[in-house]
């Protein structure tokens, strides 16, 4: 039975209509950001499961041979792998697409996005006294900000350290298992 002219071109015209107005649709840079970030975390996500069908599968060398199991577990890599090459794809498309959309910003160098936090106040550069503000003052504010700044990069210093020594725990626990 085939569909008859009339439906296939309202169904036809109805689809050129989405696709026109998905076109104009002006997508801005974050959401790609956030598309792109999803796809990075399902590509991570593939990984893992292709790497977990490896750890499992058995090589087909006759000890414990089950050729249906070996065949199910061969079409599941299979399909992983293909769908890891099209999130790659994707991925490749929304990087192109973010590329398009920030070439005319100006690159701000990542140095300045930075605080630089200096060892002695008398390096800073002398800025135009307020009303009220003696000289002294301003200086004296600038050493108290350095101070908590210096004491808080130890802070992080510490818990980045723990977070390091965790993870290190946690890694020697797994290779232990395996």
């Amino acid at each position: 039975m085939t569909t008859p002219p009339l439906v296939t071109a309202v169904f036809a015209a109805q689809q050129q209509q989405q696709q026109q107005q998905q076109a104009g649709r002006d997508v801005n840079t974050a959401s790609l950001c956030r598309i792109g970030q999803e796809t990075v975390q399902d590509i991570v996500l593939r990984t893992m499961e292709i790497f977990q069908l490896l750890r499992n599968m058995q090589l087909p060398n006759g000890v414990t041979y089950h050729p249906n199991t070996h065949q199910d577990r061969l079409g599941k890599l299979q399909e992983h792998l293909r769908m890891l090459s099209v999130l790659f794809r994707k991925l490749r498309l929304v990087y192109d697409k973010c590329n398009e959309n920030c070439a005319g910003m100006d690159a701000t160098p990542p140095e300045l996005l930075i605080p630089y936090v200096e060892e002695d106040g008398s390096k800073h550069e002398a800025r135009p006294a307020g009303p009220g503000h003696a000289p002294s003052e301003e200086r004296r504010e600038i050493l108290e900000v350095n101070k908590k700044l210096r004491l808080k990069n130890q802070q992080l210093k510490q818990v980045m350290d723990q977070l390091r020594n965790l993870i290190w725990e946690i890694n020697s626990m797994l290779a232990v298992k395996s």
